[in-house]
């Protein structure tokens, strides 16, 4: 072989093999049976995201603006979320479907399922994240809206 046919033999190797792993990072991860994929435009602060209406007006979920969430995931993706504070971004994640009620809401906020008081109620109000569903976030994409200051 020759020296420019190597090149060539090493350029097409490359070429497969980005294409074979561009394959790859394209497919979802499988959805555990006990939990579900959902897409949320909202914004991120720290750990804590709240859902807002999205700025394109094209709603692929049903859970309603300022139902709020708390993003578990790896740590380089939480990191780049932290980045993104102040601009409103569209999370993709899994919930699990024990989280969910009835009619595909997220429970949370005060709901409590069970005979009665829990004794932790009374300090279900001091901690914010006692009743926020954990969304492990997948991947994000930014969105053409700064979020609103407080």
């Amino acid at each position: 072989m020759t020296g420019r046919n190597r090149v060539a033999a090493g350029v097409v190797t490359m070429l497969v093999m980005a294409g074979a792993w561009a394959g790859m990072a394209a497919q979802e991860k499988p959805v555990p049976k006990d939990s579900m994929r959902i897409t949320i435009p909202g914004c991120a602060r720290g750990v804590a995201f709240t859902v807002m209406e999205s700025p394109e007006h094209e709603s692929r979920s049903s859970v309603p603006p300022g139902r709020r969430f708390r993003l578990s995931g790896k740590k380089a993706l939480l990191n780049d979320l932290k980045r993104a504070e102040g601009q409103m971004i569209e999370v993709t994640g899994l919930i699990r479907r024990g989280q969910m009620d009835q009619g595909g809401m997220p429970l949370g906020g005060g709901v409590s399922i069970g005979p009665g008081p829990s004794p932790l109620s009374g300090m279900a109000g001091r901690d914010a994240n006692y009743t926020q569903v954990v969304l492990d976030v997948e991947g994000w994409r930014p969105l053409p809206a700064d979020c609103p200051t407080r």
